[in-house]
């Protein structure tokens, strides 16, 4: 029959238009948390990074504040971008949508019309009654009478489904409308903000040149720290191996595999710190991650690459340092002519705050989540106050960022 296939077609398009709406709208409400999370951190950027003086920072410090800020923005736009055009798709499908609906309607009310003209022509009532009345018992005869109220009712009943679908469409389109209008403002003035980190870009570009005479200094500069470094990580990584193997002696077990011999307890506090990842709170109140984990090559030499084990968390001068989680203190470094570093033990994983001004704990101390352990230390020269952070699991180096809780 031709009205029930008509009527199967509707309600599967019906249906895939919806599942394709609700995928759309998912999608678009990711876009929005990560936009804003990216507008939240530009926000802890510009207090972090920009509110001193640039005469109190080093060039080689501005110019990472200036590239860092740039790739943020970037991204920014960038998601910014993505929302605008899933909402332009939203909108022409559903205006597809509406399109394809008033053309249902508009061909039953046809079919309407002419059943209705078809009926007075034929005096339908009649032949109603005849047809129910050629029956050759009782049970067709009422079966005949429900087909015949089914048909009336479901002509009906498709053209208010219709109808009330149609308005859906048309209010949820007004509804996309506004919100790209809101998008369209927010890349207009994500544009204007290019504009400004162009010219940002420019100064760079200006700072770069005014050092060029003095790359060689600054370049020995780069490397003393690449090698500062490598011996902050060999002391870390000693100490790790120590705490191990003290560890595992107390146990009564050896192991020389690297790793733990937890007792039931240790495996209780490994177990929920791993179910804490990415919902650990971060060492500082306020911060930015400036300083990603991984290899990086220098800005201002490309020729030199190094491999962070660390993130770099900018954050406010003299800022108090918390313990990401329970645990107890297993090592305190301080290198000659460096700041301290404390190692906390949380079963078989190890946290580590690198380049602290004070610290507020001793060795074998237990320490819970979110307790005040020391000081970051702030740079005068650079202007900089830089929390090293790492997560160790026994001796292995982890990139900590995706274990803390997104700010």
């Amino acid at each position: 029959m031709r009205t029930n296939r008509f009527y199967i077609t509707l309600v599967i398009g019906l249906l895939l238009s919806c599942s394709s709406l609700f995928a759309q709208s998912d999608k678009q409400k990711k876009l929005e948390l990560q936009r804003q999370q990216v507008l939240k951190e530009m926000k802890q950027i510009n207090a972090l990074l920009f509110t001193k003086k640039k005469e109190e920072k080093s060039a080689i410090t501005l110019i990472e504040d200036i590239n860092y800020k740039v790739n943020v923005r970037k991204n920014l736009i960038r998601i910014t971008n993505e929302q605008a055009n899933l909402l332009t798709r939203e909108i022409n499908s559903n205006q597809n949508e509406i399109s394809s609906l008033k053309t249902q309607l508009k061909e039953l009310k046809e079919d309407y019309a002419a059943m209705v003209v078809k009926s007075y022509k034929s005096k339908s009532e009649q032949s109603k009654v005849m047809f129910l009345l050629s029956s050759s018992n009782f049970q067709q005869a009422y079966k005949r009478l429900q087909y015949i109220k089914q048909y009336s009712n479901y002509q009906k009943e498709q053209g208010e489904a219709i109808k009330s679908k149609t308005k859906e469409l048309e209010k949820l389109n007004v509804e996309l409308s506004k919100q790209k209008e809101d998008k369209q403002k927010l890349i207009e003035e994500n544009r204007i903000a290019k504009r400004e980190l162009e010219g940002e870009l420019k100064e760079r570009e200006v700072l770069m040149a005014s050092i060029k005479s003095e790359m060689g200094k600054f370049s020995a500069q780069i490397k003393k720290k690449k090698q500062e470094a490598a011996l902050l990580d060999k002391e870390i990584d000693r100490l790790i191996k120590d705490a191990i193997a003290a560890s595992n002696k107390e146990a009564g077990k050896k192991s020389s595999t690297g790793k733990f011999v937890l007792t039931p307890e240790a495996k209780k506090l490994s177990s929920s710190f791993e179910a804490n990842r990415g919902k650990l709170g971060w060492p500082v109140a306020r911060g930015v991650i400036k300083g990603k984990f991984g290899k990086r090559r220098s800005l201002t030499d490309n020729t030199i690459t190094q491999n962070y084990k660390s993130i770099y968390i900018a954050t406010n001068a003299n800022s108090d340092v918390k313990a990401i989680f329970d645990g107890v203190v297993t090592g305190i470094h301080v290198m000659k002519r460096g700041n301290p570093t404390i190692l906390i033990r949380h079963g078989n994983y190890i946290s580590a705050y690198i380049n602290l001004s004070e610290v507020n704990v001793k060795k074998g101390d237990k320490v819970v989540t979110g307790q005040v352990i020391g000081k970051v230390f702030s740079n005068k020269s650079s202007g900089e106050s830089l929390l090293g952070f790492r997560i160790y699991k026994n001796d292995q180096v982890l990139n900590p960022e995706p274990w803390l809780a997104k700010y």
